[in-house]
């Protein structure tokens, strides 16, 4: 895309109708690079996901569960042991039990499991950081608002219409 055409696009009224389409497009073109390192990994989309999630929770210092995944998820017991099979035949993660509560098991990363996801994912971060390089403190703070607005939105209606 052209410098003109970014600045074209900075000054056009941005509807809601506007904001939908670029999240769609947005979460389109993510899915589509996951899925890439999905196949080339041998990974089925679920398997991806919850990797994201048990990620995720190790970021925040909280131990994820297969109960609090399959929650997370929205998978039956069984189905969140098929993943958690798959994913601890391909050398991803293990289960361990909790180092508090010896009766529970808690859901660790190989960290070569992170290596092959920095290694694959990392050039897209780097890239998102470029992009973003230009963004004032203001900006970035409405970002995430959006976004985290955006996610309560969907998680709100997704439980609403959930069976």
């Amino acid at each position: 895309m052209t410098r003109g055409a970014e600045d074209a696009e900075d000054t056009a009224e941005v509807t809601d109708a506007l904001l939908v389409l670029l999240l769609r497009q947005l979460t389109v073109e993510s899915d589509r690079f996951a899925e890439m390192f999905g196949e080339a990994h041998g990974l089925h989309r679920t398997d991806l996901n919850a990797l994201a999630v048990i990620m995720d929770a190790a970021r925040m210092g909280d131990p994820m569960s297969p109960s609090r995944l399959a929650s997370a998820l929205h998978l039956s017991a069984s189905a969140t042991t098929s993943v958690l099979d798959r994913l601890e035949r391909a050398g991803h993660l293990y289960r361990d039990r909790s180092a508090t509560d010896r009766r529970k098991v808690e859901l660790r990363m190989h960290e070569k499991a992170r290596e092959v996801g920095a290694e694959f994912f990392l050039p897209l971060g780097e890239r998102f950081s470029a992009v973003w390089s230009d963004l004032g403190e203001d900006e970035r703070r409405t970002v995430a608002r959006f976004l985290r607005s955006s996610i309560a939105a969907t998680v709100e209606v997704r439980a609403r219409l959930a069976p």
